[in-house]
């Protein structure tokens, strides 16, 4: 049986009319759901709409919405929008980012757990003077530690993980419960040579591996300081990236499904790109990862 199998990919490196095929052929390959992220670059709802309205299939979702740029009648207004016009093909991936990303929008940093709290109480509550759509649009929120993950567990349709280990999936499926959705993000590297997959996952990984909210999920389920000094250990390294060729890359992905995953999004690593260790986007549709672990050639 296939895995399960979405991407996660940045759009600001390719034009509309481009976005538009590369899209569909992720819909050919059997991809089931394409989730946009967001820093500074495309408007992810209107961006998300513009591609539901030329695909038939794939979902295309929020991946990860930052509350602090949408207010929550804003979302909840999108969210059943996209969801009416596609039949049920969005899901609102909502996160609270990080205060490097918020407070140059001019917004005043809250505390995750009460903020996104009160932002899914609101959510559930806004006012909605179109019509509704035939199926709610799921609302899964991004959370690495036991808090955030609790509100998961409590007011929303599931939870978005990204770049943990298998323990962490296990954690977090424990607390929000065996019914919620769980979509996990993988960074995935197509080649077999040790060092130099290695090698490119520590670039592409570096500034994640540089913040300290990864730190202390990570030092929750054995990892220490030495871990993730000097770019990341081989052992982190290996326990939040799949390597090597499509077989084993589909193995190591498996284990987070074991784990408690409902869902691995694909998150490539690029050799060609030019990772900048402040920057989190990665640009390149990798199209020979993408076909080698495509789920319709399975």
């Amino acid at each position: 049986m296939p895995l399960p199998l979405a991407l996660i990919q940045w759009t600001e490196g390719t034009n509309g009319t481009e976005l538009v095929e590369n899209v569909k052929r992720l819909e050919k390959l059997g991809y089931e759901e394409l989730w946009l992220p967001e820093i500074f670059g495309r408007e992810p709802f209107a961006t998300a709409g513009f591609l539901l309205a030329q695909t038939n299939k794939i979902k295309v979702s929020s991946g990860i919405a930052n509350v602090y740029a949408h207010d929550a009648d804003c979302a909840a207004q999108a969210a059943n929008t996209l969801s009416e016009f596609s039949g049920g093909r969005f899901t609102l991936g909502l996160g609270v980012s990080h205060p490097i990303l918020v407070e140059p929008r001019g917004h005043t940093w809250e505390m995750p757990v009460p903020k996104m709290k009160k932002y899914l109480d609101r959510v559930s509550e806004a006012p909605i003077m179109s019509p509704k759509a035939d199926v709610k649009a799921p609302v899964v929120i991004a959370g690495h530690g036991p808090g955030l993950q609790k509100v998961a567990a409590a007011k929303a349709d599931g939870l978005f993980l990204f770049l943990q280990t298998t323990e962490t999936v296990k954690n977090a499926r424990a607390i929000i419960g065996p019914d919620k959705h769980l979509p996990v993000a993988v960074r995935c590297v197509l080649d077999s040579n040790p060092e130099t997959a290695r090698e490119l996952a520590r670039r592409a990984c570096a500034f994640y591996i540089s913040r300290p909210p990864y730190h202390k999920v990570w030092s929750s389920v054995g990892f220490d300081e030495s871990d993730w000094a000097d770019g990341g250990s081989d052992r982190l390294i290996d326990a939040i990236c799949a390597w090597g060729d499509a077989a084993t890359i589909k193995a190591k992905l498996q284990t987070f499904i074991d784990a408690g995953a409902t869902q691995i999004v694909v998150y490539p690593c690029n050799k060609d790109e030019d990772y900048d260790p402040e920057n989190a986007m990665s640009l390149i549709w990798n199209w020979e990862l993408y076909e080698a672990l495509a789920p319709a050639k399975s």
